[in-house]
């Protein structure tokens, strides 16, 4: 198979990039090498899978011509590429250009090559909104740029799967951590502030919020699983992650057994569109995929800060 992935040089698109060519397929990583966060862990990304011989190039999908940097004879595309989270920082405009703007374009990049591409969308829980509890024939209701732009991103690749132009998934994950995770997502900075002495900054009411923390190896296992059920998947979304739900106050307790540090916290105002709670209904993606994610959340972690420790 020859196989493109966006947002390769990122954490989940790593993982999937090395994932991929240990199955055998031929393939290319493509990463804009955005500044929203610090880019020495995407250089860092990048240069691992430049070691196992994964090539990734710097390519802006919103502006650069397509078609004259990529190959035209792809089998599947793996869409990672994203504005990620929930950010006081970001302007909606950020959201837009990136999961709108970028996959219409790559989107039309693949509707006009001559073999057509079975397009794999990566989509997020956060479309369905402040709770992420349903399967997936429940009515989203987002409540942040971030869950509008992104079910507005699956909604394009669909459409083409209704239309009969592209033929094409979307799998929306739930709370994925592990080694390579953003540095400011919840475990990575957890294992910083345990390891520098430094205080955690805990949204108000956020040490309740229940999540399917789901191990990143586990969620790649549902990604990579598409191929070979390409008529299953086609013009399906599909939930990944785990049925266990932690709340923070556990995560942060479980890395704090890890670590063996009583990490501090500090209070900040609760985050606007914030989900309360995720739980992964897995019901359709074990049924049709197989798919049975097994990581316990300490076992993951021990490997994060693992990771963390070697790198950083």
């Amino acid at each position: 198979m020859k196989i493109l992935v966006t947002g390769a040089a990122g954490f989940i698109g790593s993982h999937t990039s090395e994932r991929l060519k240990e199955m055998g397929h031929d393939h290319i990583g493509v990463d804009n090498f955005s500044p929203y966060y610090d880019l020495s862990l995407k250089k860092l990304n990048a240069q691992s899978l430049s070691e196992k011989n994964i090539e990734v190039l710097k390519l802006d999908l919103r502006t650069e011509d397509l078609s004259a940097k990529l190959p035209n004879d792809l089998d599947f595309i793996f869409h990672f590429a994203a504005h990620p989270g929930i950010s006081n920082t970001s302007t909606f405009e950020d959201y837009f250009g990136n999961n709108i703007l970028a996959t219409q374009r790559l989107l039309e990049f693949s509707e006009n090559l001559p073999k057509k591409p079975f397009f794999v969308n990566i989509a997020t829980s956060s479309i369905y909104g402040l709770e992420a509890t349903f399967p997936e024939t429940v009515a989203p209701k987002p409540a942040s740029w971030y869950g509008v732009t992104k079910l507005a991103a699956e909604q394009l690749a669909l459409a083409k799967s209704r239309e009969n132009k592209l033929k094409g998934t979307s799998f929306r994950l739930f709370s994925v951590y592990g080694p390579r995770e953003r540095p400011d997502k919840l475990y990575t900075r957890l294992i910083d502030c345990g390891l520098n002495n430094k205080a955690f900054p805990l949204f108000e009411g956020s040490e309740k919020h229940l999540r399917s923390f789901t191990y990143v190896q586990d969620i790649v296992d549902g990604i990579v699983s598409v191929i070979g059920n390409e008529k299953v998947c086609d013009g399906e979304i599909f939930n990944l992650g785990t049925e266990t739900e932690s709340t923070t106050a556990q995560g942060i307790a479980t890395v704090e057994e890890i670590l063996g540090i009583k990490i501090q916290t500090e209070k900040r105002p609760p985050r606007a569109g914030d989900q309360s709670r995720t739980k992964a209904n897995i019901d359709k993606a074990r049924k049709l995929l197989g798919y049975n994610p097994q990581t316990t959340l300490k076992v993951g972690l021990i490997a994060q800060t693992e990771w963390f420790k070697n790198y950083f």
